[in-house]
C-alpha cells in the first residue's frame, strides 16, 4: 500500500473534524465580529473575514504538507527546530517594529508573524526529543534542570520582545511534565506562590494601624504558619507539635498586641520573627527525634518569607504600568471603566446582553457600534456571547472540550515516549490558551492578550496551532503505518 494511502487509513479523522468545525465557527464569528453595513460578503478580501479565510486556506495547506511529511524527521531535527526558533527570538528582537510597545511581529514583504507561535511548536519538539531519549526517566529535582532551560530559553527571549501574554503559555508545559511523572509539588508550589503574590499586591495596601505594618504581609504570614501546623498535623501526623504551634503563634500575636497600647510596634516585623521561631522550633524537633520530615518545610517557609516581600518588587519594578492596571482592575484594587478596565467591561456587557439565545447573526450591538477593542482576536468569544448567548456559547465550548479529551485519548495511545510526550504538550498548550482567553473575556482572569485557538483572527497564531496540531496527527499516523 503507498505511503499517501497509509496516512488516510492511519489519519484521526475525528480530530481533523473538530479543527474544521472551530475554524468555521471563529471564520463566522470573525466576519461577525468585523461586519459593517458597506461590507456585503464574508469574502471580500479587504475585510478581515476575507482576509481570514485566505490564512485559513494556507493553513489547510501547510497541514497536508506536514502530514506528507516522514514523522521521523520531526524526531531527527527537534533540536535544529528548537535552535532555529530561537535565533528566530533572537532576531526578532533587534529587528521587529515597536507596535504597541512589543517588539515581536516579523515582517516579510506583505506578511506579518509571530516568531513566539512558532516557538512553542519548536519547545514542544524539543522537550519531546529530549525526554525520550535513551534511559531519561523524570525522577528527581536534577532531571528538571534541562527541561528547565528548554522551556526559560524562548520564555526569556520573549519576555524581552515586551510580549508577556506569549511567555506565560510556556507555563502550560508544566502540565506535561506532571503528566510525564514530575512530582505534583511542584504545582502545589506554582499555586502557592501565585496566591501569595495575590494575598500581598491586593492586601499591602491596607495598613493594620498607620504605620504599624500592612494587612497583606501580615495575612501571608499567617497563612504560611497556617500551611505549617497543617503538614504537622495531617502529613506527618505530628499533632501535639502542631497544636503547640499554633498556640505558640496566638500568644505571641497576644502579647504584640497588649505591648502596642503602650509601645509602638510593627506587625510585619512581629509575624517574621514569628516565622523565624516556627523554623527555629521545627529543626530543633527535627535535630532531636531524627525526624527527617521537616527540613523542606523549614526550607520552604523561609523562601515564602523572602518571596512575599519580593512581590512587591515585581509587581512594581518588573511588571510594565499597563499590565499593573490590569492586575489591580481584576483584584478590584482600582476601577478603570475607562482605561484599563474598559475591555473587560464592554466584553462583559456583551455577553451579558446575549442572554440566552442570543441576538442573532450580526445583530450584535456591541460589536457592530465597535464597543469592545480586539474583538474580532483576542477578545472574539464575547461576540459568540453576544450574537449566539448562552447556547452558541456552550456549543463552542463544547467542541473545545471534544478536542481537547480527543487529544488525550491519542497521546494515551501513543506507543513511543516522543509522540506522547508531544501529544500532551500540545494538549497543554491549547488548554492554556483556552482557559486564560475564555478567562479574560469574562473578567475572571488577567487580559494578558493572547487568542482563542483556531478562532482568533490573524494567520500567525492560526498557522501556529495548525503546526501544533497536525505534526501530532502526523505522528499518530506513524503508529497506524507501523502495524501495516
Amino acid at each position: 500500500m503507498s505511503k499517501n494511502v497509509s496516512i488516510k487509513y492511519a489519519l484521526d479523522w475525528t480530530t481533523v473534524f473538530y479543527f474544521v468545525v472551530l475554524v468555521l465557527m471563529g471564520w463566522i464569528s470573525i466576519y461577525g465580529a468585523s461586519y459593517d453595513f458597506d461590507q456585503a460578503s464574508i469574502f471580500d478580501f479587504d475585510q478581515r473575514a476575507g482576509k481570514q479565510f485566505i490564512w485559513i486556506l494556507t493553513a489547510i495547506g501547510i497541514a497536508g504538507v506536514l502530514l506528507l511529511v516522514d514523522s521521523k524527521m520531526y524526531s531527527i531535527f527537534a533540536y535544529v527546530i528548537y535552535g532555529a526558533a530561537i535565533l528566530l527570538l533572537i532576531l526578532t528582537i533587534f529587528v521587529a517594529k515597536d507596535i504597541k510597545g512589543s517588539r515581536s511581529w516579523l515582517e516579510i514583504g506583505p506578511v506579518s508573524f509571530q516568531p513566539a507561535e512558532l516557538a512553542k511548536m519548536a519547545t514542544a519538539l524539543a522537550l519531546s526529543k529530549f525526554m525520550s531519549s535513551y534511559n531519561y526517566k523524570l525522577k528527581n529535582w536534577k532531571d528538571l534542570i534541562p527541561l528547565g532551560v528548554i522551556i526559560f530559553l524562548p520564555f526569556s527571549l520573549i519576555i524581552l520582545q515586551n510580549e508577556t501574554g506569549s511567555a506565560l503559555v510556556f507555563v502550560a508545559f508544566l502540565l506535561m511534565l506532571y503528566r510525564e511523572g514530575m512530582n505534583g509539588i511542584v504545582l502545589l508550589l506554582g499555586t502557592f506562590a501565585i496566591f501569595l503574590f495575590i494575598i500581598v499586591i491586593r492586601y499591602s495596601i491596607i495598613p493594620i494601624q498607620i504605620d504599624h505594618g500592612s494587612l497583606g504581609i501580615v495575612l501571608a504570614m499567617s497563612i504560611i504558619l497556617i500551611v505549617q501546623a497543617g503538614y504537622a498535623f495531617f502529613f506527618t501526623k505530628h499533632q501535639k507539635e502542631s497544636i503547640i504551634l499554633v498556640l505558640g503563634a496566638i500568644g505571641i500575636a497576644l502579647i504584640s498586641y497588649i505591648i502596642n497600647i503602650w509601645y509602638h510596634l510593627n506587625y510585619d516585623t512581629v509575624t517574621i520573627i514569628t516565622i523565624i521561631a516556627s523554623c527555629i522550633y521545627w529543626t530543633v524537633i527535627e535535630i532531636m527525634n531524627r525526624y527527617k520530615k521537616y527540613w523542606f518545610m523549614i526550607l520552604f517557609s523561609l523562601i515564602s518569607v523572602a518571596f512575599s516581600f519580593s512581590a512587591y518588587y515585581l509587581f512594581d519594578k518588573v511588571l510594565e504600568p499597563h499590565q499593573q492596571i490590569r492586575i489591580k482592575v481584576l483584584l478590584s484594587m482600582e476601577e478603570d471603566l475607562n482605561g484599563a478596565g474598559y475591555n473587560v467591561n464592554q466584553s462583559k456587557i456583551a455577553i451579558g446582553s446575549g442572554g440566552f439565545w442570543g441576538k442573532g447573526f450580526l445583530n450584535g450591538t456591541q460589536t457592530k457600534l465597535k464597543y469592545v477593542p480586539e474583538q474580532d482576536t483576542d477578545f472574539i468569544f464575547c461576540t459568540v456571547g453576544e450574537e449566539h448567548g448562552f447556547w452558541g456559547s456552550t456549543l463552542v465550548l463544547f467542541f473545545y472540550w471534544l478536542l481537547l479529551m480527543r487529544l488525550l485519548r491519542i497521546a494515551e495511545r501513543q506507543r513511543d515516549s516522543f509522540s506522547r510526550v508531544y501529544a500532551y504538550c500540545v494538549t497543554s498548550i491549547l488548554f492554556f490558551h483556552l482557559t486564560i482567553n475564555i478567562g479574560m473575556v469574562l473578567g475572571i482572569m488577567p487580559v494578558i492578550g493572547i487568542p482563542l485557538p483556531f478562532f482568533s483572527y490573524g494567520g500567525s497564531s492560526l498557522w501556529g496551532f495548525t503546526i501544533l496540531l497536525f505534526i501530532l496527527l502526523r505522528l499518530d499516523a506513524a503508529r497506524l503505518e507501523r502495524m501495516r
